[in-house]
């Protein structure tokens, strides 16, 4: 009976033990995500995060589209920083320039995809669910802006004159600037995470929150 008793014991034991490690074990996946965003990943530049990633290529391309406001009447500098800001949004774009190589593009996606895989996880804590909404909606807004910018940088490499180019670079300047800081799109006076707004920035805000909730720092 004895024997019995601790047979008994040890496999209530073991079954806690499998019962409190395995939603550690999938909080973990939560947080690896979390980690690819904002602290490391593989194919980036560096291994850097892919929220800094997005961010260093974005600062590029606002240096570059600002380079070229410098002197309006130049369409040859125009086109030639027109042609950087590409490489630095999208590098399937534009295949040299001054930028990472990985593109806001690409690292953007990566962020949408990974904080909603992070937020989605079976043992995501209420904080991970909120905040991976918000960090989700503020780098899918900055792939949108990517796409503006791309469409008017295809438009200024195919004009003839500065004349017809300068309005353009001055509207690619603007978004280009809106990739970090974001937009306040409905002029309350501030800019959130909400579509059509947030920008990078908001992101990592909302990455640095969702990470000191998680004791991760941030």
């Amino acid at each position: 009976m004895r024997a019995n008793r601790m047979i008994s014991t040890m496999l209530g034991l073991a079954l806690a033990g499998v019962l409190t490690t395995a939603p550690v074990s999938a909080q973990s996946t939560a947080h690896t995500h979390m980690g690819h965003v904002a602290d490391a990943f593989g194919n980036t530049p560096d291994g850097r995060g892919l929220l800094p990633t997005a961010i260093a290529e974005a600062e590029v391309a606002a240096t570059h589209a600002g380079l070229a406001l410098r002197d309006l009447t130049n369409l040859d500098a125009i086109k030639r920083h027109t042609g950087h800001v590409l490489h630095a949004v999208d590098p399937n774009e534009m295949a040299e320039g001054p930028g990472l190589g990985y593109g806001v593009r690409r690292a953007a996606e990566g962020v949408v995809r990974h904080i909603e895989m992070a937020g989605s996880d079976d043992s995501a804590s209420e904080n991970v669910q909120l905040h991976s909404r918000h960090v989700a909606t503020a780098a899918g807004n900055t792939v949108q802006r990517v796409d503006e910018i791309v469409a008017l940088a295809r438009r200024i490499m195919s004009v003839g004159s500065a004349e017809d180019a300068a309005p353009m670079m001055e509207e690619l300047a603007a978004v280009a600037g809106q990739l970090v800081t974001g937009l306040d799109a409905n002029g309350d006076g501030r800019i959130g995470w909400q579509e059509a707004e947030g920008g990078l920035q908001q992101a990592e805000q909302h990455m640095n929150l969702m990470k000191r909730g998680e004791g991760m720092g941030g």
